[in-house]
């Protein structure tokens, strides 16, 4: 199977390269836009700024060449490359907007026209193409300002060979957002360039089936990466107002996909506004779900029970968000976490209890530790996870989740004075005949949250092998660890004697974790793993440890506001920009 995929690569970039080579020759006449394209991306003021300076942050790792033209770089990596080449800097390029930022973006594009525009490079794939084109399209005005007649023929000429080359290529693309990214680059062009809108009815009834295939009834992805859904819904969305704009009817499937996926990123969301970090995701940029979400003008509830295998609950001032389903399977488990029952906390604008995050920028040791079960604020057993990483694909060297949970029952109601959630999988079943349940309690004035954790052999074949289990720990018990990661903003204390942990959040608030006494608790080291930085941040986690000795283990734990804290919080921190480090 493995040297099936590698064939596989190898002959995609082949066609790749043969495609893009056979399109930079196609004698093309200059040509124009339909109408003045609207730009539709958001960007960073503060990396705009840092780009402008020769600070070249990208994929994790920093460049500084104050005077090097962004393709004189050696990319350290495959990711970094594909950042240069998609062209995403140039919404932050277009953030600044001044003199500088227009002749900085002109002079890079241009260049990667001159460089790559016959065809050679790396961001010859159908992906890249699309989000390329994409960005060039949004920022045509803020490009083509000030430039003569033979660059800007230049322009157009590079555009449209390039959707000539999306046009052949947009079906050599992966299922889900890289697919998503190709046709809607295609559907841009198409619909904004003179003399391409003949490609777009077949790129918009393409990019319809994919939304028909691709996302579920849950309006989810199979990978179940919620910063991957907010892409393809963006996408959806840019799409969408593109046909708008061009007097077309966006197709049912187009549309129904994105009033599905709105309310399951509705429930992604933190009360601060960004994502629940489950499965390779991160929080995505500032500002960027709240935009989507009312750019979409969908009004669609939350659903009941889960979205896209995630619950909410959610009172007060306090949001809790839970991974209550098995992780993906197969190919979109590539980026998966063993992260089943884990759950995330945020208090108002402050982040408290949060998984570390894909360590994927900070090479592959940090990406496996972050997949792990015990970088996520869930219980950890005896060393193992939940799920286990495969053998490494030759083609890809990405490494899919095996002997995953596949049981992962859920129940969401109401207690007398709280909502509950209650779940359970069977992620060490196998290894040591244990069942691990959950149960979550929110208050409804989101000042408390009770926990209840729960390692349990049910049947007597479990029984069996929990016992063989123990006889080989000498009776000694199966240790395990229930692990609750703080953000790094949280200062966190040891309080009553060893018996409770205090933390503090910059809005001013203060919560106390207790629990039952019967455990070990600790303030241990952890780290937040944060796409865009150099290095992972030093953190802390709570450590709340024991052992399994008998067929039924019961660990209790508590959430709550302390009493002076108010239940009226005005958050007035400025939130500085972070330095680069």
């Amino acid at each position: 199977m493995s040297d099936t995929r590698s064939f596989a690569a190898r002959r995609a970039h082949l066609v790749n390269r043969w495609y893009a080579v056979r399109a930079s020759r196609r004698r093309v006449a200059p040509s124009g836009f339909v109408s003045s394209p609207e730009p539709r991306t958001i960007g960073s003021f503060a990396r705009g700024r840092q780009l402008i300076a020769g600070n070249y942050l990208f994929a994790g790792y920093l460049i500084e060449e104050t005077h090097a033209s962004l393709w004189d770089l050696n990319p350290p990596n495959r990711a970094y490359d594909d950042e240069l080449h998609g062209f995403a800097w140039l919404d932050d390029l277009a953030a600044v907007g001044d003199l500088r930022a227009r002749a900085t973006a002109q002079k890079w594009l241009w260049g990667w026209i001159d460089r790559y525009g016959r065809g050679k490079g790396s961001g010859w794939s159908p992906d890249l193409t699309g989000r390329r084109l994409i960005r060039w399209i949004n920022h045509a005005l803020f490009l083509l300002r000030g430039n003569d007649t033979p660059s800007s023929d230049a322009f157009y000429r590079c555009l449209v060979q390039q959707t000539w080359f999306l046009s052949r290529r947009w079906q050599g693309t992966a299922p889900g957002l890289p697919r998503f990214e190709a046709l809607t680059g295609l559907v841009y062009a198409g619909l904004s360039l003179k003399g391409m809108e003949h490609l777009a009815d077949p790129a918009v009834r393409a990019l319809a089936r994919e939304c028909r295939n691709q996302i579920d009834a849950q309006g989810g992805l199979p990978t179940r990466n919620p910063e991957e859904l907010l892409d393809v819904f963006t996408l959806l969305t840019w799409a969408a107002a593109a046909l708008s704009d061009a007097g077309r009817t966006t197709p049912a499937d187009h549309m129904s996909a994105i009033e599905r996926i709105a309310p399951t990123l509705r429930t992604l969301r933190h009360s601060d506004g960004a994502l629940a970090r489950f499965h390779g995701g991160g929080r995505g940029t500032e500002g960027w779900l709240d935009h989507a979400l009312a750019a979409a003008r969908v009004k669609s509830r939350q659903p009941e029970g889960l979205s896209m295998g995630y619950a909410r609950l959610s009172a007060g001032r306090t949001s809790v968000i839970i991974d209550a389903a098995p992780p993906p399977g197969g190919r979109a488990s590539y980026n998966a976490h063993a992260s089943t029952l884990a759950f995330e906390l945020t208090s108002g604008r402050r982040p408290l209890i949060v998984n570390c995050g894909s360590g994927a920028s900070f090479g592959p040791e940090w990406r496996r530790a972050g997949r792990a079960t015990p970088s996520h604020s869930t219980l950890s057993l005896d060393g193992y996870s939940s799920a286990r990483l495969g053998d490494a694909d030759r083609a890809t060297a990405r490494e899919a989740l095996v002997d995953a949970p596949t049981h992962v029952p859920v129940e969401i109601s109401h207690a007398s004075d709280a909502l509950r959630f209650q779940g359970g999988h069977d992620g060490f079943l196998g290894t040591h005949g244990l069942t691990h349940a959950r149960t979550l309690e929110l208050t409804f004035d989101g000042r408390a949250l009770a926990g209840e954790d729960m390692l349990l052999a049910i049947q007597d074949a479990d029984k069996r092998r929990f016992d063989r289990a123990l006889d080989a720990k000498k009776l000694g018990g199966i240790a395990y660890d229930i692990r609750f990661h703080l953000h790094p903003e949280v200062d966190a204390t040891v309080d009553l004697g060893g018996a409770a942990i205090s933390m503090a959040l910059k809005s001013g608030e203060i919560w106390v974790f207790r629990h039952d006494g019967s455990h070990r608790l600790a303030l241990d080291p952890s780290v937040y793993l944060e796409k865009g930085r150099l290095k992972p941040r030093s953190a802390k986690q709570i450590v709340l440890s024991g052992r399994a000795m008998t067929y039924a283990t019961r660990i209790r734990w508590s959430l709550s506001k302390a009493q002076e804290t108010a239940i009226g919080v005005r958050d007035l921190t400025r939130d500085e920009p972070e330095p680069l480090d």
